[in-house]
């Protein structure tokens, strides 16, 4: 019985590993022609800030420099309770500081969900809103795109995330390679097949009317997944815009680290269990692929955890045990078959760098470390499993104050 539930399992993970390699080779290439639209769109600009003093006159500073008609877009930073001089600091720069106050419901998710009423309750209304974290950089070009997808029709878009950060320690590293990994072969690949693209939590843009037709409801510890979900489940499938470029800044240690993928894979565990199944049934009633595709993306939780609980048993049955006692249907095929599949996933990794053009030389030499940070994510989803109830959110403290034109510079 054992046997036959350790066989099953790895069929099935081999089979949505060789999905998602097949997947990602579609990002290698890259459609250039793009229709540019006249800026006709209004935009409120909504930045989620917990004490940002530090990097908040950072961003206030990149936002007056967009390229965008200064009448069409307003800047509203939710200063989301806030104990130091975010608020003042904003003010400062002739941006709008709306402050909230509420030590129960804590986190990005319930901020936004407070500021959309307020933008509603107010005489200009808007027609999309784009969202920020007070740590961002925008490119200058950021509201133009966003203006030309909506015009296109799109009701949800997503931006490129880009790391301003890559070259601080091996971690900030590990980030960058995953995000340029992410943009181009993830992203790219399901926007190459007109397929849903899930939201990154920062770079995102909405229409104003679908958010006011089916709320914003998503206040889990990972409130951009939770509202992809509930998007894709409606039929509005989320873009994403490879020019609308967005510069996030990362963790510099590993324990802070650890701490953000925390969270991320908790609020993963609720936002899977609230969606999977929902999404798999309607992908089989309806034989929508992206449904599909969505509903493995938000198991991917699972998938991990499953990978390390296996790979946990067999070696400790192998280790303690004189075994193996247990089936391993990869014992059974060829050796150069596993040393391909370890090869495809290197290729995947430096194909991305490649081709996104990463000009980083440090980032190059810590990529003998990003295995760590790969593995890492075993015992982080492990433990997050049994803390997944834990509804608590964490602020990940942000100090780079870095300007636009740094992080293009060292790009190149």
């Amino acid at each position: 019985m054992i046997d036959a539930i350790f066989i099953g399992l790895q069929i099935i993970l081999a089979a949505i590993g060789v999905y998602q390699f097949a997947f990602s080779i579609l990002g290698l290439y890259r459609k250039k022609k793009k229709h540019h639209y006249p800026a006709t769109k209004s935009f409120a600009v909504l930045v989620a800030a917990h004490n940002e003093e530090q990097v908040v006159g950072a961003l206030m500073e990149n936002l007056k420099q967009l390229d965008y008609p200064k009448e069409l877009y307003d800047v509203f930073v939710i200063c989301d309770n806030c104990t130091d001089n975010t608020a003042k600091i904003v003010r400062e720069h002739g941006m709008n500081a709306c402050v909230r106050t509420n030590n129960n419901l804590r986190g990005k998710g319930y901020a936004i969900e407070w500021m959309l009423k307020e933008l509603w309750a107010m005489p200009r209304q808007y027609d999309a809103v784009v969202m920020f974290d007070a740590d961002n950089l925008a490119d200058v070009n950021f509201l133009k795109e966003m203006n030309d997808d909506l015009c296109a029709g799109a009701r949800v878009i997503q931006g490129y995330i880009d790391t301003k950060n890559p070259e601080d320690s091996w971690i900030t590293a590990a980030y960058g390679i995953s995000y340029w990994y992410i943009n181009r072969l993830w992203q790219l690949s399901r926007h190459n097949m007109n397929m849903a693209n899930f939201l990154g939590g920062t770079g995102m843009c909405f229409e104003n009317n679908l958010l006011k037709e089916i709320g914003w409801g998503a206040t889990s510890l990972v409130e951009d997944l939770e509202f992809t979900m509930r998007s894709v489940k409606r039929g509005v499938y989320p873009k994403f815009n490879y020019d609308a470029k967005v510069f996030d800044e990362k963790p510099l240690t590993f324990k802070a680290s650890a701490r953000q993928r925390l969270r991320w894979m908790q609020g993963h565990f609720t936002v899977a269990r609230r969606y999977f199944f929902p999404l798999l049934w309607a992908s089989i009633k309806e034989r929508s692929i992206v449904k599909l595709d969505l509903a493995l993306y938000g198991a991917n939780v699972y998938i991990v955890l499953l990978t390390f609980l296996m790979t946990a048993v067999m070696f400790v049955d192998n280790a303690f045990f004189n075994g193996p006692h247990i089936a391993n249907l990869y014992g059974h095929l060829p050796v150069w078959l596993s040393f391909i599949a370890i090869a495809a996933n290197v290729f995947t990794f430096l194909a991305a760098m490649f081709l996104e053009k990463v000009t980083y030389k440090k980032v190059y030499l810590y990529l003998v470390l990003f295995p760590i940070y790969l593995i890492s994510w075993f015992p982080i989803t492990f433990y997050a499993f049994f803390t997944q109830n834990n509804k608590q959110w964490s602020h990940t403290e942000h100090t780079r104050v870095v300007r636009l034109e740094e992080v293009q510079s060292k790009q190149g």
